[in-house]
C-alpha cells in the first residue's frame, strides 16, 4: 500500500503531462474541422479521426513535423501550426498532404533548419497560402524555401531578418497576389526582384530600412504600402501601361516633397504623413538637409518631372508635416478628394492671394488640429462648398459673434475682422470640433444658421457660455461636448435633438436648466461638484448612460436615483 502511494503522483504527473496524455478530447473537434489551439501539445495529435480538413495547431509546443507522426490526414488542405516551436519539417510528412492549401507556421524556429526544411517545402506543389512570417529567416533563406512554390497566391515573410530582396527569389511564384514583408530589414531590392509577380496585387513593405525608391514600376498593384520607411524619395516610371494603384501609404518617412507619382494612374487614396514636407508648390526648392546620398537620386536630379496631380485621389493624409501655407491651388486640382488631414503642421494664417476667385474644393471632411491658427476668413469657407465636417481643435480660433435677428444682413459680406472666425450661415456644416482654442467667451449666435450634428468645445478653461451662444441650434444639435472647460455654470436653451452631452470635468454645482427640453441617452457629469442631480424631471426616461463619478454627493438627497 505504501509503495502505490508513493507511486501515485508520478502516475498523475504522466497522465497529466501533454506528451502521453490522449490529444484529441482537448480538441475541439467538428466533421471536417479540428482546433487544437493552446492545449499544450508536444507532438502532432496522431488520435485524430479520418477525413479532416481544417486542422489548427498554434499557441503548442510542437517542434517537428515527421511522417511517422502524421497519418491519414490526406485530406487535409488547412494546417496552422504558428506560436510553436517547429524547427524540422520532413519531406515524408509533407509528402502525406497532397492537398494541402494554406500553411501557417509564423512564430516558430525555421531557421535552424532551413536547408533540409527547404529542400521538405519542394513538395508543396500546390500550396497557396504560406505564412512563414517571425522565424528569424535571412534573405537566402526566404529565397530556399520558396524557390519551387509555383501556386502561391499569398505569402506571408514579415518580421523576418531579411535585409535585401534578391533579384531571384519570387522566379518560382509568378501568380502571387499578396505579399507581405514589413518588419524586416530591408535595405536594399535588387533589379527585377519584382520582375516574375506579374499577378501582384498587394505590396507591404512597412517597417523596413529603404532609403530611396526610384523608377517604380509595378504597373499592376493595387495597394502599395512603404510606411516607417527612411524614404527621402519616391519616383515613378513613366511607360506605356496606366498604372492601376489606388492605395498608397508613405507615412512616416522623410519625404521632403510630394512624390513623383505617374501620369496615368488611379490613387484613391494617399498617405503622405509624419513626413518633412514643406510645400506642395511645383519647384519649390529643397531644404538645405536634402542631400542626394544615391545614384538613383543624382540621375532624378537631373531631369526633375513636373509634379503630377493626383487628379482621382479621395482620402489625402498630410498630417504631420511641416506645411506653413494652405496650397489651395493645388487641391483646386484635385476634383474628387473628399478627406483631406493637414492636421499637427505650421499652418497660420490663410493668405488669400493664393486664391482665385472662384475657387472651390471639393473636400467634405476637413482636420486642422493642431496648427496654429487664429483666424479663418469668410472666403476660406466659401471655397469649401461641400464641407461637412471639420477639426480645428488646438488652435487659437475665436468665433464671431452673428446678429441671428438680423436676416436681411448678407453673410458673405459681413465683415467680422482679422480677430474671429464665422462659424455662422455655413448650410452644409454638420460637425465641428473648436476644443484646446482658449476660447473664453462664446459670442450670441455664434453658429447661426449653420445646422451643427455635434459640436465639440472641450477643453477651454473658463469658457463662458451665455445665453444665446448656442442660439440657432435648437433643432439640429445631438452632441455637444463641454468637457474640462472648469466651467461653475452652464446656461443651454431648449436643444431639442440633443441625445449625447459631456459636461465632465468642470465645477458644475447644479445641472444646465435647459436640460428638460433635451431627449438625452447619454450623459456624462464626472469630475465635478454635484451633491444631487435635484428633480431629474422627464428628460431622464431616455437615458441609457450616466456617467456620475468623482463627484461629492450627498447621502442625503440621492433621490435622484430612484428616478
Amino acid at each position: 500500500g505504501c509503495f502505490l502511494l508513493w507511486l501515485l503522483p508520478s502516475i498523475l504527473r504522466a497522465w497529466a503531462s501533454p506528451e502521453t496524455r490522449p490529444s484529441s478530447p482537448l480538441c475541439q473537434q467538428g466533421p471536417t474541422k479540428v482546433s487544437c489551439k493552446g492545449v499544450g501539445l508536444r507532438k502532432f495529435p496522431k488520435e485524430l479521426g479520418q477525413g479532416i480538413k481544417y486542422l489548427e495547431l498554434s499557441n503548442n509546443f510542437i517542434q517537428s513535423l515527421s511522417g511517422s507522426n502524421m497519418p491519414g490526414f490526406g485530406q487535409l488542405e488547412y494546417l496552422d501550426v504558428c506560436f510553436n516551436q517547429l524547427e524540422a519539417v520532413s519531406a515524408t510528412a509533407l509528402a502525406r498532404l497532397p492537398r494541402l492549401r494554406s500553411l501557417l507556421l509564423g512564430s516558430n524556429h525555421l531557421d535552424r533548419n532551413y536547408l533540409a526544411n527547404g529542400e521538405a517545402f519542394h513538395l508543396l506543389r500546390n500550396i497557396e497560402v504560406l505564412d512563414l512570417s517571425v522565424n528569424n529567416l535571412e534573405s537566402h533563406m526566404a529565397s530556399w524555401y520558396i524557390s519551387n512554390l509555383t501556386s502561391l497566391r499569398l505569402l506571408d515573410l514579415s518580421g523576418n531578418t531579411m535585409t535585401k530582396l534578391l533579384a531571384g527569389t519570387f522566379r518560382s511564384s509568378p501568380r502571387l497576389r499578396q505579399l507581405d514583408l514589413s518588419s524586416n530589414y530591408i535595405m536594399e531590392i535588387q533589379e527585377g526582384a519584382f520582375e516574375p509577380l506579374e499577378e501582384l496585387e498587394e505590396l507591404n513593405l512597412a517597417l523596413n530600412s529603404l532609403h530611396c525608391i526610384s523608377g517604380f514600376s509595378l504597373t499592376q498593384l493595387r495597394v502599395l504600402n512603404l510606411s516607417h520607411n527612411a524614404l527621402e524619395l519616391f519616383s515613378s516610371e513613366e511607360g506605356g501601361e496606366p498604372y492601376l494603384l489606388r492605395v498608397l501609404d508613405l507615412s512616416h518617412n522623410r519625404l521632403l516633397s510630394f512624390p513623383e507619382l505617374p501620369k496615368a494612374h488611379d490613387l484613391t487614396h494617399l498617405n503622405l504623413s509624419n513626413n518633412l514636407i514643406a510645400s506642395l508648390l511645383p519647384g519649390s526648392p529643397h531644404p538645405r538637409e536634402f542631400v542626394l546620398l544615391y545614384k538613383e537620386m543624382q540621375r532624378f536630379n537631373r531631369s526633375v518631372r513636373p509634379t503630377v496631380a493626383p487628379t482621382h485621389v479621395v482620402d489625402l493624409d498630410l498630417s504631420n508635416n511641416r506645411l506653413e501655407l494652405f496650397p489651395f491651388s493645388f487641391f483646386h486640382s484635385l476634383g474628387s478628394l473628399h478627406s483631406l488631414s493637414l492636421a499637427r503642421n505650421c499652418l497660420q494664417d490663410m493668405a488669400r492671394e493664393s486664391v482665385a476667385n472662384g475657387t472651390e474644393l471639393s473636400v467634405r471632411s476637413l482636420d486642422l488640429h493642431s496648427n496654429a491658427l487664429r483666424a479663418l476668413p469668410r472666403w476660406f469657407f466659401d471655397s469649401l462648398p461641400h464641407l461637412e465636417s471639420v477639426d480645428l481643435g488646438s488652435n487659437s480660433l475665436q468665433p464671431c459673434e452673428s446678429q441671428g435677428s438680423d436676416q436681411g444682413r448678407d453673410p458673405h459680406t459681413s465683415a467680422p475682422g482679422d480677430t474671429c472666425t464665422p462659424f455662422y450661415s455655413l448650410p452644409r456644416l454638420k460637425h465641428l470640433s473648436l476644443s484646446k482654442n482658449n476660447i473664453s467667451r462664446l459670442q450670441p449666435h455664434a453658429f447661426s444658421r449653420t445646422p451643427l450634428l455635434s459640436l465639440d468645445l472641450s477643453g477651454n478653461r473658463d469658457l463662458s457660455v451665455p445665453t444665446g451662444a448656442l442660439g440657432g441650434l435648437e433643432l439640429s444639435l445631438q452632441e455637444l461636448s463641454l468637457r474640462d472647460n472648469q466651467m461653475d455654470q452652464v446656461v443651454l436653451p431648449c436643444l431639442g435633438a440633443l441625445r449625447v452631452l459631456d459636461l465632465s470635468g468642470n465645477h458644475l454645482s447644479l445641472l444646465p436648466t435647459g436640460l428638460s427640453c433635451c431627449p438625452l441617452e447619454s450623459l456624462d457629469i464626472r469630475d465635478n461638484a454635484l451633491q444631487t442631480l435635484g428633480p431629474v424631471g422627464g428628460w431622464s426616461r431616455s437615458l441609457r448612460a450616466v456617467s456620475v463619478a468623482g463627484n461629492p454627493w450627498s447621502c442625503c438627497s440621492l433621490g435622484w436615483l430612484d428616478a
